[in-house]
Order: structure tokens, then C-alpha cells, then sequence
């Protein structure tokens, strides 16, 4: 696999960072992460309105207190 080296900007790669799922995942990571959800955004309007909604429904549900923690879902799952 070849590589190359691209410029960008400081803000743009501290955007970048906060979309990191772990410490050591790659830039090649999540910039296939992104592309893949900028495609799938484009080819499924609908579906991605759902996902937006998901999220906002979430948010709001933490917000208000209502969800478990890791500590709790653990318990529940029997580990």
C-alpha cells in the first residue's frame, strides 16, 4: 500500500481528531469513516434524516437522566 501526504489546516485536523472512536485509530480511519457517511448521506437522504433524529432523541434522553451507565449495563448484561 502506498501512502501520500496531504496539507491541511490546524483547525481541520483538530475537527478530525474529535471524530477519532480511540486513541491510536488512523487518520486513514476516519477519513474512510467520513467519506463513507458523506456517501451514504447523499445516496439516503431519508435515512440519514432518521439517524439525525436517533441522535437528537438521545441526547435529549441524557439530558434528562434517563439512560444507564456502564457500570448498570454491565449488571443487566451479566458481566
Amino acid at each position: 500500500m502506498s501512502a501520500t501526504t496531504i496539507k491541511i489546516h490546524e483547525d481541520t485536523k483538530i475537527q478530525i481528531d474529535q471524530f477519532r472512536e480511540y486513541k491510536n485509530e488512523s487518520y486513514d480511519e476516519v477519513l474512510k469513516k467520513l467519506i463513507y457517511i458523506a456517501k451514504k448521506a447523499k445516496s439516503q437522504p431519508q435515512l440519514s434524516q432518521e439517524t439525525v433524529e436517533a441522535i437528537e432523541k438521545a441526547r435529549e434522553r441524557i439530558k434528562s437522566g434517563n439512560f444507564l451507565t456502564e457500570e448498570e449495563a454491565r449488571k443487566r448484561l451479566g458481566f
